[in-house]
């Protein structure tokens, strides 16, 4: 299930079946000069897993994957093949983005496809209050503009280092076009442990990395930057510790707000935070879970926390708290990972879900489309 079905270059756009992965379509595409529209940061994840779960990545003014969405095949419980877009059965279409595999099986799809430009990184640092009018003045409204995130670093979680990847003609500074496969991400692993458990991890961390960061340009294909390997980021053991990730949405006037009340949770509870990764979208009314119906910053936490259910139990308590944080701004949590939030809370962030749920006994009244989040959440 990894085939592409066709691909039309003049018109940039292409049809594939939905186990292939965003590494897989870079490798076919790429030497027609063009990229994948919207995706996540890293390239491993399946096309039909990032439709089920609506993803976004870091490219500036796209928000969610529906956006380069055209159309999808969908087999429901009984096999039957439901062809779907915003003309034909758009009510199906709608709720099977960002659905998380409740309603079928998503088998193929069809996307724009963009240009592959190259593309110049910029970082520089913006101070808290400001970063919301500078990303409107400065990243926003500037067409060139590709990819753009904004971190936040403990201990204090206030200062975002802005980088933003825009179009350039400029000579590049590395040649290939994609991320060899198979990388040797032995440096980047101890660069992670480090930050996360050496005494002043944290001061090597800015000390290093960050200032290299402000002080070098790079210019690279749109393709390389966003062929990123995930294994870059797998610990060499997850025996006595891990990596999570979690994610809110904050309407953007509550920025700043929400922005403060996280880092002092984040402190209060002791987290184990590695960074705080901030994007942008704007509004999806689209998709029937939209987990941005308004424009949205994300706040993209990643963190640390020992193996074994008493540090999931502990875990679960702050992100409770984190996800109510995000509720009372007029936001939500994103919902791919751990299961820590409250049947209320996935009810209140997503207020659409008894519509969902209406429509999936619908097409799936035997329930044979079902997982651990639905089995928690789904309204009976």
């Amino acid at each position: 299930m990894n085939r592409m079905v066709w691909l039309d270059p003049a018109q940039q756009r292409v049809r594939v079946q939905t186990g292939m992965s965003w590494r897989e379509l870079q490798e076919l595409i790429d030497p027609h000069g063009l990229a994948v529209s919207i995706m996540q940061s890293y390239s491993n994840f399946s096309i039909g897993g990032s439709l089920s779960v609506n993803c976004h990545g870091r490219y500036v003014g796209k928000g969610s994957l529906i956006h380069s969405l055209r159309a999808l095949q969908l087999i429901d419980g009984d096999g039957q093949v439901h062809e779907l877009s915003r003309e034909r059965d758009p009510r199906l279409f709608h709720a099977a983005v960002g659905g998380y595999g409740g309603l079928g099986a998503i088998t193929e799809a069809e996307f724009d496809l963009s240009l592959n430009h190259r593309i110049v990184r910029r970082a520089e640092r913006v101070a808290l209050d400001e970063y919301p009018a500078w990303f409107a003045e400065r990243v926003l409204a500037d067409p060139a503009s590709v990819l753009h995130n904004a971190d936040l670093l403990p201990p204090r979680f206030d200062a975002p280092v802005a980088v933003t990847w825009s179009r350039c003609a400029e000579p590049l500074t590395v040649d290939e076009r994609l991320i060899a496969r198979n990388g040797d991400y032995r440096r980047d692993r101890k660069l992670i442990w480090s930050a996360s458990e050496l005494p002043g991890g944290p001061w090597m961390r800015e000390r290093y990395s960050v200032e290299r960061l402000l002080r070098e340009r790079e210019v690279v294909w749109r393709n390389r930057e966003a062929s990123l390997d995930i294994a870059s980021l797998e610990p060499s053991t997850r025996r006595y510790s891990t990596y999570l990730l979690q994610e809110y949405f904050v309407p953007v006037p509550a920025f700043a707000e929400f922005a403060r009340a996280l880092a002092r949770l984040l402190r209060d509870f002791e987290v184990h935070a590695l960074n705080v990764s901030i994007r942008h979208a704007p509004a999806d009314r689209q998709s029937l879970l939209s987990w941005s119906p308004t424009e949205v910053f994300s706040f993209v936490l990643y963190h640390k926390q020992r193996s074994g259910a008493r540090a999931d139990a502990v875990a679960g308590q702050w992100t409770r708290r984190l996800i109510d944080l995000a509720l009372d701004h007029g936001g939500r949590h994103y919902l791919p990972y751990r299961l820590h939030a409250t049947r209320e809370q996935f009810l209140r962030g997503y207020p659409a879900a008894p519509t969902f749920a209406a429509l999936k006994r619908q097409i799936d009244p035997r329930g044979r489309f079902r997982n651990r989040m639905w089995d928690k959440y789904l309204p009976r």
